[in-house]
C-alpha cells in the first residue's frame, strides 16, 4: 500500500500520483500512473487500475493505492533522449485490468448474502440457454485471440492485423478508389434510404439565469431527411454552381461552418469536382462557405485578411444581405449557387473527376502543440482509412443511425461520417449544446437530439464521455441509501459478468435503462478518439450505457486511422491492433520486458501526402522505406502486447528540464480531468519549480470552501489565497504519501473561475490544451508565481 489519502467529508479530491475516480456512494478508486511524474498527463495507456482493498481514511470514502514495482529497464532506443532516466524510473511493470472497480454495497451483511444467493441461483438457471443463444463462447474466443502479428517475426514489427498479413487493404468496394465514386456507389445502392438529417427549429427564446446571464434556449422538432439520391443530386448541383462561379479543379475553397448537413454536401461537391476544401489558415482562397451566424460574428472580422476572396456562400436558405461586406466580395446563398448551375450558359460545364492520388482535403492538425499544420490528404488516403475503420465496426449496415456533432473540420468526425455514407447509414446532425435533454441550449421539458434520433452509432471524445460519467456519478451520490445500494449491487454484478465476457440483459433492462436513455437507448457501438480515455470512464460506458467502447488511435497524418480495439475486447487502457489498411512498427527498438516498446511508426495507404508548404517537417516526420511503403513518425511511445494490441505510454516531447537539471512533464491535465473537483488542469515547469493552473468544479470547490469557512462568490472563491492554499495542501499531502520527488510537486497554484473552451481559444475543438495560448493567457500570473512581479 502506498498510503491512504484524506479526501475530506464527501469530497473526492485528487492525488497527484494518479487519479481518484468516484465510483459511487462513499467510495473511490485510485488509478496509479504508470509514470509517476508530477505533473503528467495520465492517459488510458499510462494507467494501471488496481483493486479496492479496504483502507483507513479520515472520511467515509475509503481510498487505497495498490503498490506497483518500478521497472528498472530503460525505454528501448531512447538512451540518447534527455530525461529518459525519469521516464524509465517511473514506468511500472503492472498491467492489471479494472476487474475490481466495485462500488460500496452499503447493506446489512445478511441481506447482502441473500441478494447474492438469489443472483447466483438466477445465473445458474439462465446460464446454459443464454450461453448458447447469445454466442458468448464465440465472443470470448474472439476477445482472447491474437489480433495482430509481426510480419517479420521480430518484436520490432512491422505488425499487421491477422486478416491482412499478406497485403494491406486500400479500398472496400472494387474500383471505388475516390470519394466521388464512393458517394455515387452509395446513392445508387441506397437511393431512398435516409442520408442526412437536420432537426427543425420550432422556437427560440432568451432565458435569464440566476446570475443575470442570458442563454438562448431552443425547442426543436423532428428530423427532416435528405435521401441518398437527393443528397447526391444536391451536391452535384452545388459543385456545378461553384464551377460556374469560376472555381477550377484543384483550386482551394474554405469551409468555415458548423457541423451540419450542408457541410457534408459542400464537401461531397468538392470531391466530385476535384476542388480542395481546407481551413482559413491559408489566405489564398477565393471562395468561402459559411453560415449566417458565423458570417455575422466571426467571419466579418477576418475577411479583410483574405486578399483573394471573391465569393462568400452562406449555407442558410434565407436571403443573404448584410451590410459592411468589403467591396468586391459577392455573397450568395447555397440555393442561389445551385440555381446558377441550371442556367443555359452553365449547363455545358464539364466535371473534372479526381484521381486517387489527387488531394481531397487539406485537413489541419489540432494545434495543441503549436501552430496547426495543414495535412494534404488524398482521395486514396481517405478511402483506405475508412476501409480500415469500417472493418472494426461489427455488422455495419444501412439500418444504422449515426449522430454527428463533433467538428467536421477534424479528421475523426469526417472519417466517421464517410464510413457511414459508404455503408448507407443515416446521419442525423446535432451539436454539443443540443445533444441531450439536459444540454445547455435545450429548453427544459423538450427533447435533445439523442432522444429524438435514437442513434445506434456514435463517436465521442473523452471530454464528452467524462461529462456523462461525472453527471451520472454525481446523481448517484445524491440518491437515497437504498437506491445507491441497489445501483452499486447492479454495477458490481455487471462488472463481474463483463470481466468474464458475459452480458446482463435483465440488469440492463431493470437498472441501466434510464442511464442508457441519455444517448437515446439504442447505441450499440461507441467509438472513442481524439485523446486517451480513462479506464474508469470506459468501464462506466460498458456497464451503464450497455455498449462496447472502441478506443481508436490515429492522427490527422494517418487519416485518423491506425488502430481500433475490437468491440468484444473489454480490456481497458489499450487502443487495439492495427487496422487492415495500416501496419505499425517501433523505431529505435531494443528488447524490453515484458513487451517491446519504442516510438510508434504507422505505414500504409492511409498515410497522407505530407504537410502543406512545410518541406522541413515533411522530411522529419515522413519517409518511404526500401519497399516503397510510406511511413509517418507519430512521436508517441507505445508498447505492443502479446496479442498484438497497442498501448500508448507517453510522448517524446512531454518532458521539460528545470534549472537544477531535473525533468518533469508539463502536461498535468490528465491526472485531474476525471475528478469531481476538477474540470481542467495544466502544469507549467519553468525555472526551479512547478506551478499549476486549475479550473475547479463549481459544486465541489464551494463545498470545500464551506468546510474551511470561506465565504464569497465563485470568482471570489477562485481568487481567494486561502482556497489556493487548501487545494495546494491536499495536492502536496497526496504527492508525499505517494513518495513522489519534491521537485515534481507544484509549489504554487492558481484557481481559474473561467472554463477553458474552444471559444476562448485555450483548447482545441477536441478539448486538447493549447499550451502556448494558455501560457500567453496566464502570463501575468506566471510572472507573479515565479517572482517576476
Amino acid at each position: 500500500m502506498r498510503g491512504c489519502i484524506n479526501t475530506g467529508a464527501k469530497l473526492n479530491l485528487f492525488t497527484v500520483t494518479g487519479r481518484i475516480d468516484p465510483l459511487g456512494p462513499g467510495v473511490s478508486r485510485v488509478t496509479v500512473c504508470r509514470r509517476l511524474t508530477l505533473p503528467t498527463v495520465v492517459t488510458a495507456s499510462n494507467l494501471t487500475d488496481v483493486p479496492l482493498p479496504q483502507a483507513r481514511a479520515t472520511s467515509s470514502a475509503p481510498i487505497a493505492v495498490e503498490k506497483c514495482p518500478d521497472v528498472t529497464q530503460k525505454l528501448p532506443g531512447w538512451q540518447h533522449w534527455p530525461g529518459l532516466d525519469l521516464l524509465h524510473k517511473r514506468t511500472t511493470a503492472c498491467n492489471l485490468q479494472p476487474q475490481q472497480m466495485k462500488l460500496k454495497e452499503d447493506m446489512n451483511p445478511l441481506l447482502l448474502q441473500v441478494f447474492r444467493s438469489v443472483v447466483w441461483v438466477y445465473s445458474v438457471i439462465t446460464f446454459i440457454p443464454w450461453y448458447f443463444l447469445s454466442g458468448a463462447g464465440n465472443n470470448l474466443e474472439r476477445a482472447n485471440r491474437i489480433k495482430a502479428r509481426s510480419v517479420s517475426g521480430l518484436p520490432l514489427g512491422p505488425y499487421r492485423a491477422t486478416n491482412s498479413q499478406d497485403k494491406l487493404v486500400a479500398w472496400m468496394h472494387p474500383n471505388v478508389d475516390t470519394l466521388d465514386k464512393m458517394f455515387k456507389y452509395a446513392a445508387s445502392r441506397f437511393p431512398q434510404r435516409d442520408c442526412l438529417g437536420t432537426r427543425e427549429v420550432l422556437s427560440e427564446e432568451d432565458e435569464i439565469q440566476p446570475n443575470g446571464k442570458v442563454f438562448k434556449k431552443v425547442i426543436l422538432g423532428n428530423y427532416n431527411w435528405l435521401s441518398y439520391e437527393e443528397a447526391y443530386e444536391a451536391a452535384k448541383c452545388f459543385g456545378s454552381g461553384l464551377a460556374a462561379l469560376g472555381l477550377k479543379p484543384q483550386c482551394k475553397i474554405a469551409i468555415f461552418c458548423e457541423t451540419r448537413a450542408e457541410w457534408m454536401l459542400v464537401a461531397q461537391a468538392c470531391f466530385m469536382y476535384n476542388f480542395q476544401p481546407h481551413g482559413l489558415n491559408e489566405t489564398e482562397i477565393t471562395h468561402i462557405i459559411t453560415s449566417k451566424d458565423l458570417l455575422q460574428s466571426r467571419l466579418k472580422a477576418i475577411v479583410c485578411d483574405v486578399p483573394r476572396l471573391q465569393y462568400i456562400i452562406v449555407v442558410d436558405s434565407k436571403p443573404t444581405s448584410w451590410p459592411n461586406i468589403p467591396r468586391g466580395i459577392t455573397v450568395y446563398s447555397m440555393d442561389a449557387v445551385k440555381e446558377i448551375e441550371s442556367k443555359p450558359e452553365n449547363i455545358a460545364v464539364n466535371r473534372s473527376q479526381p484521381e486517387s492520388s489527387d488531394i481531397a482535403v487539406i485537413m489541419y492538425t489540432s494545434g495543441s502543440t503549436g501552430i496547426p499544420k495543414g495535412v494534404m490528404v488524398s482521395h486514396g488516403n481517405i478511402i483506405a482509412g475508412i476501409t480500415g475503420m469500417a472493418e472494426r465496426i461489427p455488422n455495419l449496415n444501412e439500418s444504422d443511425i449515426y449522430i454527428g456533432y463533433l467538428p467536421l473540420a477534424h479528421v475523426l468526425e469526417l472519417s466517421a461520417e464517410l464510413v457511414c455514407i459508404s455503408h448507407g447509414c443515416s446521419i442525423g446532425y446535432s451539436s454539443p449544446q443540443t445533444l441531450a435533454d439536459q444540454s445547455t441550449k435545450i429548453k427544459k421539458g423538450s427533447k435533445g437530439d439523442t432522444s429524438v434520433l435514437k442513434p445506434t452509432l456514435m463517436a465521442a471524445v473523452p471530454e464528452i464521455m467524462d461529462r456523462i460519467y461525472k453527471n451520472v456519478m454525481t446523481k448517484v451520490e445524491e440518491m437515497s441509501k437504498l437506491q445507491r445500494t441497489l445501483f452499486a449491487l447492479a454495477y458490481n454484478y455487471k462488472m463481474e459478468q463483463i470481466s468474464k465476457g458475459y452480458s446482463t440483459p435483465l440488469c440492463d433492462s431493470l437498472v441501466f435503462k434510464r442511464v442508457r436513455a441519455l444517448l437515446g437507448g439504442n447505441t450499440r457501438v461507441l467509438l472513442s478518439g481524439g485523446a486517451p480515455l480513462s479506464a474508469a470512464t470506459q468501464r462506466f460506458m460498458n456497464i451503464c450505457l450497455c455498449c462496447p467502447v472502441g478506443q481508436g488511435y490515429g492522427l490527422t497524418e494517418t487519416c485518423g486511422a491506425g488502430t481500433i480495439s475490437e468491440m468484444w475486447d473489454y480490456s481497458t487502457g489499450r487502443v487495439g491492433a492495427p487496422l487492415v489498411c495500416s501496419e505499425m512498427t517501433l523505431k529505435d527498438w531494443e528488447e524490453d520486458k515484458p513487451n517491446p516498446r519504442g516510438e510508434i511508426l504507422i505505414g500504409g495507404p492511409n498515410v497522407t501526402m505530407g504537410y502543406y508548404k512545410n518541406e522541413t517537417k515533411n522530411c522529419e516526420d515522413f519517409y518511404v522505406d526500401e519497399n516503397g511503403q510510406r511511413w509517418f513518425c507519430t512521436g508517441d511511445i507505445g508498447e505492443v502486447h502479446t496479442d498484438g494490441c497497442l498501448k500508448i505510454i507517453d510522448r517524446k516531447k512531454d518532458l521539460v528540464k528545470l534549472q537544477a537539471g531535473e525533468y518533469v512533464s508539463w502536461k498535468g491535465g490528465g491526472c485531474f480531468e476525471e475528478l469531481l473537483t476538477h474540470r481542467q488542469h495544466l502544469c507549467l515547469c519553468q525555472q526551479s519549480y512547478v506551478i499549476s493552473f486549475v479550473v475547479p468544479n463549481h459544486k465541489q470547490l464551494m463545498a470545500l470552501a464551506e468546510q474551511v469557512q470561506v465565504r464569497g462568490t465563485w470568482e471570489e472563491m477562485c481568487n481567494n489565497s486561502q482556497m489556493e492554499k487548501e487545494v495546494l495542501r491536499i495536492i502536496t499531502e497526496a504527492a508525499l504519501s505517494a513518495k513522489m520527488e519534491r521537485f515534481e510537486i507544484p509549489k504554487k497554484i492558481r484557481l481559474s473561475s473561467e472554463p477553458w473552451t474552444p471559444e476562448t481559444g485555450l483548447v482545441t475543438d477536441a478539448f486538447k490544451l493549447k499550451r502556448k495560448e494558455l501560457k500567453s493567457h496566464y502570463q501575468e500570473d506566471i510572472e507573479r508565481m515565479y517572482g517576476g512581479k
